[in-house]
């Protein structure tokens, strides 16, 4: 799952049209879930951007990660998916592989909580918070019985503002 929902205040312009390199960032991670997994969905506000792959709406009032998640994992008939966000630009396709395969009700890098995987079984839980707007998605996740994945800590290089996107070479 592809989140491209963001406000990106601090940034000032959608982060998933940001490029860094040849590709925007949305494209990049769409790659890169391509690279490992055969089903790929991006949600996010339908409509709101122009990129090369369908958005499914993620029908919630609020901006907020979990209303992605609750929707993406909602759409999936597989027992886990993989939540990546299009401003964690340095994610492999290891990485995001371990979260798959350290899935239990979730699984977070040592970071967390994006990009972050989910079980099916913790769909009630997360849809529950979504609907009485508790959107901290780390406290979701410490709800779960969760796996902690340690990775390289330069994978997740988070790009708030546009000199952190600058900064990797964008």
């Amino acid at each position: 799952m592809l989140l491209v929902g963001g406000a990106s205040r601090r940034f000032g312009s959608p982060k998933a049209l940001a490029r860094l390199g040849d590709e925007t960032l949305a494209e990049r991670a769409w790659r890169i879930l391509g690279e490992v997994f055969d089903e790929r969905i991006a949600v996010g506000k339908a409509g709101e951007l122009e990129l090369p792959f369908a958005v499914v709406d993620d029908a919630a009032d609020v901006r907020a990660p979990l209303a992605g998640i609750v929707r993406g994992l909602g759409a999936v008939e597989a027992d886990f998916a993989v939540f990546l966000p299009v401003d964690v630009p340095l994610v492999d396709a290891a990485t995001l592989r371990a979260l798959a395969d350290a899935c239990r009700e979730a699984a977070v890098t040592q970071t967390g909580p994006l990009p972050v995987a989910f079980a099916r079984s913790a769909f009630p839980e997360l849809e529950a918070r979504l609907r009485r707007c508790d959107l901290r998605l780390g406290d979701a996740i410490a709800a779960l019985d969760t796996a902690v994945v340690r990775v390289d800590a330069a994978l997740l290089a988070n790009v708030n503002e546009p000199a952190d996107l600058a900064r990797l070479g964008g």
